[in-house]
């Protein structure tokens, strides 16, 4: 079907689909920050404190990996599930250590990379369907070619 397609209309697809997956995209991002919060998280608080759930509270250190030596030596419960900690000041003056999951940074940097990887197989797959298609090309040229001369 594909060989059927004149190339203004594979174009034209071709940017529809990517008009559509953007457009996704941006309604999920959207969602996933104004929407409902996920399952909210049962892991191990440092000093058995919850005070971040009953009162107001400040992040005095934003959502970051936990050290090797705090996973293997399990000295802070919260690093032993996700690997990821977070430090709280509660109103009341008390500072929590919190599990969280996975930073955003990471989780972008992470897609980023995975879409330049998509991008760069998907260029080579083009540049080597190009190329098989001129050999290809090439050897039906000199058949042909060949075909005409023994007639002659």
């Amino acid at each position: 079907m594909l060989e059927n397609c004149q190339r203004y209309h594979m174009v034209l697809g071709l940017g529809a689909l990517t008009v559509v997956t953007i457009l996704v995209l941006i309604i999920e991002s959207r969602y996933a920050a104004e929407g409902p919060r996920r399952r909210e998280q049962q892991f191990l608080i440092e000093n058995n404190s919850t005070c971040w759930r009953h009162e107001p509270y400040t992040v005095v250190q934003e959502c970051h990996p936990c050290s090797e030596f705090d996973i293997v030596s399990r000295s802070l419960g919260v690093c032993i599930h996700t690997h990821y900690k977070e430090l709280l000041r509660c109103k009341s003056g008390e500072i929590v250590t919190k599990s969280c999951d996975r930073v955003a940074l990471i989780e972008q940097h992470n897609f980023i990379k995975f879409e330049c990887a998509c991008f760069v197989l998907g260029v080579l797959s083009y540049l080597i369907g190009y190329a098989r298609d001129r050999v290809l090309s090439r050897r039906t040229y000199l058949k042909i070619e060949r075909q005409l001369n023994r007639v002659q």
